[in-house]
């Protein structure tokens, strides 16, 4: 049985990936559209195509991990210093070649650790989860989420706080340094056979949380995409966008281990349910602003921030569960969870981004009236309808853990 794992250490490793992954979509585009001139429909198209690889490389890379297993303290060291490497080359270094060449290769490094690095991490923390008893996989996640979020947050803000983005990669290279050394005797464990993608396919509760995944955390997709341009050109406040975006995520790091709480004494299903309704509320709210509305912004953004702290806290914790049941080990279930959290980002930036160029908005320019109809149609009337799917989803799907989890059975880690 692994043994239990070390909680902060686990929240400052969850902040050094995270902050690698959604900032990316958020940072990423606009410095390539303001540095260098590459178009939004460019950008978006890269944004898909890397996603396409990772169609293949997610699950190949869940293979790897779990083959790797005996080395595993190795292997990650190696994606974590590679991911660090090329952020510093994202951000830090003047493309040698074309710039949207130069962005698309250090963002395959960037994501193919990021995607290695959260394979394993999540895999690792089913046995680890097992051995803290029956609300292991809550209390484990409530650690995990939250310094996933607090790591987001950082991450968000720290090019204006720093001073530029050569600084924030700096930063980021030396909190995976941190995170590195804080996890080094936390891979440990015994190497056991896995069956690959079999188990984690054929089980029907599987498949279907991972398309309630895929669905529920397109909105998060959405609203990242457009949350600079939206703050910038809607709401003519672009000074605010720093603090906004902080408050975004700071909102859902404060609520994570309150929505964890809840799940442990009502169900994680019905407190997931009701986040998704507080995230329609707050979209649909954001509908109605316009010009000048910067304080009743913030309040859409701490309402649907808190939302999406149930979002990362409750299904990866219900997903890690159900992996413990029927493949603990695993690794390829988490390589299939890693492809589908960031294929809704890749399939946002690909339909979005081209939609609002093509209906005549100009990123940081004067918009008329249509033009900025359509941002206020995406960024708030899309999360809603797919909001409304996942939870139509979830509603029918039946789940027999996600009653009050301190009263669920203790579950043997085979780790």
């Amino acid at each position: 049985m692994t043994a239990a794992p070390r909680l902060p250490a686990y929240s400052v490793f969850a902040a050094f990936l995270a902050a690698a992954g959604l900032p990316i979509y958020i940072h990423a585009p606009k410095f390539y559209v303001d540095e260098y001139g590459v178009s939004l429909a460019l950008l978006g198209a890269v944004l898909f195509g890397l996603r396409l690889i990772d169609v293949v490389q997610d699950p190949l890379l869940g293979r790897l991990a779990a083959r790797t297993r005996g080395r595993r303290g190795l292997t990650v060291l190696i994606a974590g210093a590679g991911m660090a490497a090329a952020m510093l080359g994202l951000f830090g270094v003047a493309p040698p070649i074309a710039p949207v060449w130069w962005f698309a290769l250090m963002l395959t490094v960037v994501f193919s650790g990021f995607s290695y690095l959260t394979i394993c991490f999540y895999s690792q923390g089913v046995g680890a989860a097992g051995a803290m008893g029956g609300a292991g996989h809550l209390r484990l996640a409530r650690w995990r989420e939250t310094g996933a979020l607090l790591g987001i947050c950082a991450a968000s803000v720290a090019p204006l706080v720093l001073g530029g983005f050569t600084p924030f990669a700096v930063a980021f290279a030396a909190l995976g340094v941190v995170a590195l050394w804080l996890m080094r005797d936390q891979w440990r464990a015994a190497v056991i056979p896995s069956d690959g993608f079999g188990p984690v396919l054929r089980d029907a509760l599987s498949r279907r949380l991972l398309l309630i995944a895929l669905v529920n955390a397109a909105p998060v997709a959405v609203s990242s995409t457009l949350f600079l341009f939206f703050v910038e050109s809607r709401l003519g406040a672009a000074e605010w966008q720093g603090p906004l975006l902080l408050l975004f995520f700071l909102s859902a790091a404060l609520a994570a281990p309150l929505w964890s709480r809840a799940a442990e004494r009502w169900g994680a299903r019905a407190v997931l349910l009701a986040a998704m309704v507080l995230a329609i509320a707050a979209f649909g709210w954001a509908a109605l602003l316009g010009t000048g509305d910067v304080a009743a912004f913030a309040a859409v953004c701490a309402l649907s921030g808190a939302a999406v702290g149930a979002d990362m806290t409750l299904l990866p914790a219900i997903f890690a569960r159900r992996m413990a049941q029927i493949a603990p080990g695993a690794s390829e279930g988490f390589g299939l969870w890693s492809f589908v959290s960031k294929l809704t980002l890749a399939i946002a930036a690909v339909a979005l981004l081209p939609a609002l160029e093509a209906g005549g908005f100009v990123a940081g320019g004067d918009n008329d009236a249509s033009a900025l109809a359509l941002l206020t149609l995406l960024y708030c009337a899309l999360p809603c309808v797919l909001k409304l799917v996942a939870i139509a989803l979830l509603a029918v799907t039946r789940i027999p853990d996600t009653e009050p989890l301190q009263a669920a059975p203790v579950l043997a880690s085979r780790d």
